[in-house]
């Protein structure tokens, strides 16, 4: 790590949010030498609850989070908010129209807002904000909530980095509860019927209710939250993987005998209303998944799921590598077509190098 990074290091661990904004930067761009500034992050983690905040546009997700926030402050706990925007079709940056909604903090310096662009990329927005994560807990941050655009991959990557997942239903989805259930409403920990004080918020917090009782004696209930569905993301993203065989989404014996039902909070965000409530039941499930083990084990699953994935990056980097000594994938796929050779024989002598350097390490 170079002298700069060093230092940089050494002023996020003494509080300075300058240092905060750069270092997340660097974790965002990629820029060279963020993975060894990463790596000395993890010695300083592991305090913070990590809490993610997900549902469909329009369901008040940002107005929500600005007065989780607010009243976080007011408890004399430190916030940090991530909050994964769309990204810019010009820029490719995130889009910063929804932080207008958050003005109750606004100079709060114990307050840290931090938008992240999704940029489109399968798995990248993942371990970004992972990292990300990690350098908020490094800081010093009591509560970090990522707040994501709702919609598609990002809901599924909040699951495999939040401790709690708060999934926001509008006030009178009718018979679109049924749809939602079978995509982001089965990541919840718990449901927020946002905008309460409109027609068809009773309607759908009984939806929600039915949905919930309903499912609980299911084989993969919801009644273990996001953990469950953690567990079929995973299945799903590598159905081949023997790796993967073995994940339980995190929940423990204790957790078995005792399941978390996720609590349906109503709120009407724009005048605070329920937020007390709010943050009670997202202490009950830290709580749950602290006297249950499922926070360590998921801890554990989730560090064996960062491993694989930085695995997956470095082989492809190599793999990249040796096919442009090869001349480049276009001229080998030239080859295939000509009947010089195949697919399965470029593959082999593509890999004969790389494993002969594992061999030499492992004889090292």
């Amino acid at each position: 790590m170079t002298g700069d990074d060093e230092r940089l290091l050494e002023d996020l661990l003494e509080g300075k949010h300058r240092a905060l904004a750069r270092v997340i930067s660097k974790i965002e761009d990629r820029s060279p030498g963020y993975r060894d500034l990463v790596s000395k992050l993890y010695a300083h983690t592991g305090e913070a609850d990590v809490i993610g905040i997900t549902g469909s546009p329009g369901a008040g997700k940002s107005t929500l989070v600005d007065k989780l926030a607010e009243t976080y402050r007011e408890r004399g706990e430190t916030v940090g908010i991530i909050a994964i925007d769309p990204s810019s079709p010009f820029s490719g940056g995130a889009v910063l129209g929804d932080r207008i909604r958050m003005g109750s903090t606004i100079g709060d310096m114990d307050v840290f807002v931090r938008s992240m662009s999704a940029r489109g990329t399968l798995g990248g927005l993942s371990t970004a904000t992972a990292d990300a994560v990690k350098a908020m807990d490094a800081f010093g941050k009591d509560k970090i909530i990522i707040e994501t655009v709702g919609a598609g991959q990002n809901e599924i990557d909040i699951v495999r980095t939040a401790d709690t997942v708060a999934v926001l239903v509008p006030p009178g989805s009718g018979d679109d509860v049924q749809t939602l259930k079978a995509g982001i409403l089965e990541i919840g920990d718990v449901f927020v019927v946002n905008k309460a004080d409109r027609d068809g918020a009773d309607r759908t917090v009984q939806e929600l209710r039915d949905m919930v009782a309903m499912d609980a004696g299911d084989s993969v209930s919801m009644s273990g939250g996001h953990h469950g569905a953690d567990s079929m993301a995973m299945l799903e993203d590598h159905p081949d993987d023997e790796a993967h065989a073995d994940w339980d989404g995190g929940d423990t014996d204790a957790g078995d005998t005792d399941d978390w039902v996720p609590p349906i909070v109503e709120t009407v965000a724009t005048r605070a209303v329920g937020v007390e409530e709010f943050i009670d039941e997202l202490e009950n499930h830290q709580t749950y998944l602290v006297d249950s083990g499922t926070r360590a084990e998921m801890a554990r699953k989730r560090y064996a799921e960062e491993i694989r994935t930085l695995l997956r990056e470095d082989v492809h980097g190599l793999l990249e590598d040796e096919l442009e000594r090869a001349g480049g994938v276009d001229d080998l796929a030239e080859a295939v077509r000509n009947g010089e050779t195949d697919p399965y024989t470029i593959a082999d002598e593509l890999l004969d190098p790389v494993e002969a350097s594992l061999a030499e390490l492992e004889r090292d």
